[in-house]
């Protein structure tokens, strides 16, 4: 169970009951989580924000002092990221880029474009001729490479080394990396080549995955400025205190930044930098017992809070009792030791968290939900039911 700070505890009890559910974000906690990441990557790594995990214009700002760059993944997250954080490099990757989309990108000089497959460098280097003209697009390749067996084991998510919409296999790639090197497409440059294998590793599996990639790009047998190894790192929702190791990854991209020193590194972690630094703030609003299990039920739900049903899990959750009840009606409480929290969405696929220690959980006491900093609000079906939005509260000691 991850308790919330003090900051985010009082606001979050606080607020009156109109005012829940709410999304709670503590921006002094979320700098000093991305202080202590960028300190322990070496020089030459460059640390990029996956914006999809959390767009919210405040979390933006808040990374900006620590980060190279940001990456989008749309044409709605370009026009958006480049306002909330003006002047700030920018990647564009993501499969289906539309022919607008890459205008809109090249109309504001985004410093790369992370292409998925041959069409998308025809495509790009037309639009880049009538709307780039006298500039060389810095091009990186995305490679979907094999890997050996059981290396991705530990991913929640693999987005490589099998058959996905992500990226071209290496033989592809190697042909996009000649034409590009070869005057086929003079308005393109091809800067290094891109991977983003797996979400949900390890620090060790993350350098050995890296260092893969690292072999391959520079196997090409072509001179690359970089090589950009993805994102991905680890969050556990069932063990929240158990971090990723950025101390010992750093170490192992300095052994790899030390045996190629021609090379810039580049990662782009996404829920790994803000996950921690959100809760999904909510109200009891009856607890009942059906067939032997005890459930408390929440304002809200996952149309809000889509991560525990998408991934199966149960959401870190603190309970924060509240003594006063300001109803005439008695005050339902739970009898046994442990309570599923479920929204009130008409389907059973609604559960926030099982089997929760929450001895004595009252209508109206207020429970936050941990680990909500990253897709989590941006990811729910929000308007399934139609019930009212949740709030939004940044919390910046820094003022």
């Amino acid at each position: 169970m991850t308790e919330p700070t003090p900051a985010v505890r009082d606001r979050v009890l606080s607020l009156p009951s109109a005012e829940l559910p709410a999304y709670v974000y503590d921006l002094a906690a979320l700098r000093t989580h991305a202080a202590a990441v960028r300190g322990a990557l070496p020089e030459r790594v460059e640390l990029y924000y996956a914006a999809k995990a959390n767009p919210e214009p405040e979390i933006l700002a808040a990374l900006g002092p620590y980060v190279d760059g940001f990456e989008v993944s749309s044409g709605g997250e370009l026009a958006h990221v480049a306002g909330a954080v003006p002047g700030r490099p920018l990647a564009f990757g993501g499969p289906g880029k539309t022919p607008d989309e890459v205008t809109a990108a090249l109309e504001r000089e985004v410093e790369r474009f992370h292409v998925e497959s041959g069409y998308e460098v025809r495509m790009l280097a037309e639009l880049a001729r009538r709307y780039a003209p006298g500039r060389r697009v810095a091009v990186l390749p995305r490679v979907n490479l094999p890997v050996a067996d059981g290396s991705l084991a530990g991913s929640s998510l693999a987005m490589g080394g099998r058959p996905t919409p992500f990226g071209m296999d290496p033989d592809r790639a190697a042909e996009v990396v000649r034409a590009l090197t070869d005057g086929t497409y003079p308005q393109l440059e091809l800067r290094g080549v891109h991977a983003h294998l797996a979400s949900g590793l390890q620090a060790a599996e993350q350098v050995a995955v890296a260092e893969s990639i690292v072999t391959w790009a520079t196997g090409l047998g072509v001179p690359l400025a970089e090589v950009n190894v993805g994102g991905g790192m680890h969050v556990d929702y069932a063990d929240p205190q158990g971090r990723f190791d950025w101390a010992a990854y750093g170490k192992g991209l300095a052994r790899l930044t030390e045996a190629h020193p021609e090379l810039t590194l580049r990662i782009e972690p996404g829920r790994a930098l803000t996950a921690y630094c959100g809760w999904y703030a909510t109200e009891v609003l009856d607890v009942k017992r059906s067939h032997g299990e005890e459930f408390g039920v929440v304002r809200g739900g996952t149309h809000h809070l889509r991560t525990p049903a998408t991934k199966g899990h149960d959401q870190p959750a603190a309970v924060l009792p509240v003594d006063t009840w300001p109803h005439p009606w008695p005050r339902p409480a739970a009898e046994g030791e442990r309570v599923a929290l479920s929204g009130q969405l008409c389907t059973p696929k609604d559960l926030l968290a099982r089997h929760v220690p929450a001895p004595g959980l009252r209508a109206g006491d207020r429970v936050a939900f941990s680990l909500a900093g990253a897709y989590a609000w941006n990811i729910s079906h929000h308007d399934f039911l139609m019930h009212p939005r949740p709030g939004f509260h940044f919390l910046d000691a820094a003022g």
